[in-house]
């Protein structure tokens, strides 16, 4: 795929949605980490049912360390591994109050060395949170990245790496929330709609599927 093409491909996703963002719901980097953690093999409408209850009560550091392991169980027990989430949640919460004054690090390496954070997770954080412009490659976009042909590449940091090469930069603080967008609705797994797709005469998948 060339430039030209990739240019376009991303001038038709921002035409279709102008302003994207997370589907998680959210009201500070703190809260974006832990609806982000929780978020691992669960659906964004499952961590958003729990995060409603859970915030109110507990939305910083100290308040869900206050609630202990078993506490933040209670509200989150609706969710897919929950048990070591709760884990891996406390430990972190521990963490940002003991070494970041109960503040969410805009660093790359101290996201990481938070419990339940990799790569992925730190990459959101920094993209949504805070602006930078990282790309977060989960299923959705590692299928539409192949799929379509703008990064292809057999591993996951294979087509992170390509698509912060290829995605010309007036499109990268946002090409994560389209391409994860246009995966989860439109480029679906199974069955691409591709008879409604903004860029369907752009794509290079050779097995286009028209209801």
């Amino acid at each position: 795929m060339n430039a030209q093409k990739r240019q376009e491909i991303f001038q038709r996703l921002q035409q279709h949605i102008p302003e994207p963002t997370t589907e998680l719901h959210y009201r500070t980097p703190f809260e974006l980490l832990v609806a982000v953690t929780l978020s691992a093999q669960a659906t964004d409408k499952g961590v958003n049912k729990a995060t409603a209850k859970l915030f109110p009560v507990a939305h910083t550091p100290a308040a869900v360390l206050a609630l202990g392991e078993d506490g933040l169980k209670k509200y989150i027990k609706t969710i897919g591994l929950f048990n070591s989430k709760a884990r891996h949640i406390i430990k972190a919460c521990r963490i940002l109050v003991e070494q970041h004054n109960s503040v969410v690090p805009e660093d790359r390496a101290a996201l990481e060395a938070l419990p339940g954070v990799g790569r992925k997770t730190a990459n959101v954080i920094l993209n949504t949170a805070f602006g930078h412009p990282t790309i977060a490659v989960d299923t959705h976009i590692f299928r539409v990245a192949n799929r379509t042909r703008i990064a292809p590449g057999k591993t996951v940091l294979e087509v992170e790496k390509k698509l912060l090469k290829f995605v010309p930069d007036e499109f990268k603080l946002d090409a994560h929330h389209w391409l994860i967008l246009h995966g989860r609705y439109t480029c679906v797994a199974r069955k691409p709609r591709c008879g409604s797709c903004v860029i369907e005469d752009l794509c290079e998948y050779k097995k286009k599927v028209y209801e």
